[in-house]
């Protein structure tokens, strides 16, 4: 299938009703910004699915949305969602999730209760539509989890819109593994509509005077005492090492002051650590800095990967990130060899970039 063409645009009704286009063209204009020509297949196709929530569906059915980061595929998906709201019926459930959240459930939500059907149940309840914003599969494990999940949701017949960064070609990226993700890159394939959302605008990258939440950080390097001044931070004394606990683990962080956890990037990009931990941490302090961040291209694959997953949850959480690094943003992010830093490098750049940066004057000859 070509997955730039959305085969459910090929069966639409020759006239789908407008509810979501004309919210989109709303909440839009009171954003103060125009609808781009490339999100308005995606707006279209969300108008068809919307047609379609009334009756039931024998299969998973659906929407895959992808596209480059900033193209507005999370902002489609909610004013989708509050459109159709008001057209559910009383018994038709709606569930939102981000996708780190919803494997972070189901990875603990099947081990208590020892089965996928009974965690979705736990998840999901009776949902008719399901929403999973920045759905990506990278680790292998994840996977097979994943592949367990989309076949529950098939079985179902439930309506899901995914968003994500990756075609689903591009799912399972690694050479060893993504054999084996394959079936469920066909089934998805197979049963959702798969439309790229496209265009050369970054939304992300609009000027905003807005610095609280994940824009209240900054990327500060080298990590001198009058940088770290300027960015309202002071460095711990050695003292003040303590730990974490998350779950039955004790992690080492570097300080706790009130509700600001200092890392270290041993630990917390180079070691052993999780997306579950990171969340964690989102939901337990309001504001998380990193310190001894190297160029990230002279790391294994899997430190990098951490670092994005890292960056990834706290921009979603709208928690305020510090970013202590050895070098300037680009050298830490730059790509060395054929593998790259991360593999989903390009979303921790443009996220890192609404960072304040704090760094050398350049000097002007």
């Amino acid at each position: 299938m070509d997955e730039a063409r959305p085969r459910g645009l090929i069966d639409a009704p020759a006239d789908p009703p407008t509810v979501v286009r004309d919210a989109v063209g709303l909440d839009a204009a009171r954003r103060g910004f125009s609808v781009d020509p490339g999100q308005e297949p995606a707006a279209l196709a969300l108008d068809v699915l919307a047609g379609r929530l009334a009756g039931p569906a024998p299969d998973l059915s659906g929407l895959y949305l992808w596209g480059p980061v900033g193209r507005g595929k999370t902002w489609l998906m909610d004013v989708f969602l509050a459109a159709v709201a008001p057209l559910v019926g009383p018994t038709t459930t709606t569930v939102r999730v981000h996708f780190h959240d919803f494997l972070r459930r189901l990875h603990g939500e099947r081990f208590h209760r020892g089965s996928i059907d009974a965690a979705l149940d736990a998840i999901l309840g009776e949902a008719r539509l399901v929403c999973f914003d920045e759905f990506h599969v990278h680790d292998a494990g994840d996977a097979m989890l994943v592949a367990r999940a989309v076949r529950a949701l098939d079985e179902r017949g439930v309506h899901v819109v995914l968003t994500s960064n990756y075609p689903p070609s591009g799912l399972m990226p690694s050479p060893a593994y993504h054999h084996l993700f394959v079936p469920t890159i066909d089934l998805l394939t197979a049963r959702l509509d798969v439309v790229e959302i496209g265009g050369d605008r970054d939304h992300r990258r609009s000027p905003s005077e807005d610095v609280r939440g994940f824009r209240g950080g900054a990327f500060v390097w080298p990590a001198t005492d009058a940088r770290l001044a300027a960015a309202g931070l002071a460095r711990p004394e050695p003292a003040e090492a303590t730990t974490v606990r998350i779950g039955s683990r004790e992690h080492p962080v570097l300080a706790v002051r009130d509700a600001v956890v200092w890392l270290g990037f041993e630990h917390w990009c180079a070691g052993r650590t999780a997306v579950a931990d990171v969340l964690h941490l989102a939901d337990r302090f309001g504001s998380v800095v990193l310190d001894g961040v190297p160029a990230l291209g002279a790391q294994a694959p899997d430190t990098g990967q951490r670092f994005a997953n890292l960056v990834d949850v706290l921009c979603d959480r709208d928690v305020p990130l510090h970013v202590l690094a050895h070098q300037d943003p680009d050298e830490t992010l730059r790509r060395h060899g054929e593998e790259g830093v991360a593999r989903d490098v390009a979303r921790p750049a443009r996220r890192l970039a609404r960072l304040r940066r704090l760094g050398p004057v350049p000097v002007v000859r």
